[in-house]
């Protein structure tokens, strides 16, 4: 059986997430390129879009696997509490904080961040409002509601990461911001 040349494709995500934080935290987010991380990872640059279409999606990488399945769960809502379990069960299956996250001042990545993440919000609001209103909801409290508690989840995140070393899982913080009145 003769052997492929070149990095093992299921390593290559991972090495180039290493090889893009490790830069980030030399030279920060803005003063790193594709080009860069590529090299660092020992892979092709076409490599690198293999796996992400921007250098942006890199800072969500280690979180995308959980929103897309998030979005493509069915079940609908019957109401906010239904709606706010499901994001706490969200939140409680991230098991560690991504370090182009916690590190995000120093790395420079802050408004990358969010520039990335809020294809990502509009998208997790929009699943969150189709199974509000497939459960009954009229489609303007469905909206809004969403809205209200996507965005709660993301101040507990925000939260979540600002608290350091003790910060404790993600879904407490959540909870925290989506019970809140």
């Amino acid at each position: 059986m003769a052997e492929t040349a070149g990095r093992p494709r299921r390593s290559s995500q991972a090495t180039l997430l290493d090889a893009a934080a490790e830069l980030f935290l030399e030279q920060g987010y803005e003063r790193t390129s594709i080009d860069q991380i590529a090299q660092r990872a020992g892979v092709a640059r076409a490599t690198f879009f293999n796996y992400f279409s921007a250098k942006g999606d890199l800072l969500w990488a280690e979180l995308d696997p959980l929103l897309a399945e998030f979005g493509g769960s069915e079940g609908a809502f019957a109401d906010r509490e239904a709606a706010a379990s499901a994001l706490l069960g969200l939140a409680g299956r991230v098991a560690s904080a991504p370090v182009v996250m916690i590190e995000r001042e120093l790395m420079g990545t802050v408004t990358d961040l969010a520039v990335a993440g809020l294809p990502r919000m509009i998208a997790l609001t929009g699943a969150v409002r189709d199974r509000l209103h497939q459960g009954g909801a009229s489609l303007p409290d469905a909206s809004a509601l969403a809205a209200a508690l996507v965005a709660a989840s993301v101040a507990g995140g925000v939260a979540w990461l600002d608290a350091g070393d003790g910060r404790g899982p993600l879904a407490e913080h959540v909870e925290r911001a989506v019970r809140a009145r």
